[in-house]
């Protein structure tokens, strides 16, 4: 199966080599039709604590590292 890769906006780098990153994505309604923001935030491993709060990052979906964190930074995008 492969692992989703998925890109948003660091929201809080607080933790240790931790970050937590809020992605968007629209929706169609399935009756009304009107366009709608989701949103998710999920928390990310960073090896090198270098990902800054306001960040545009991609990340790719990985083995549990610990309760929240399932997915680690590939990279910084822009």
């Amino acid at each position: 199966m492969p692992k989703r890769i998925l890109q948003g906006k660091v929201v809080s780098d607080k933790g240790d080599k931790t970050v937590v990153v809020l992605i968007e994505r629209k929706i169609t309604h399935p009756v009304y039709g009107k366009i709608m923001r989701r949103s998710k935030k999920y928390h990310a491993h960073d090896e090198g604590n270098v990902i800054k709060e306001g960040d545009e990052v991609r990340i790719q979906e990985c083995a549990p590292l610990s309760k929240l964190k399932t997915f680690k930074v590939l990279e910084k995008v822009g």
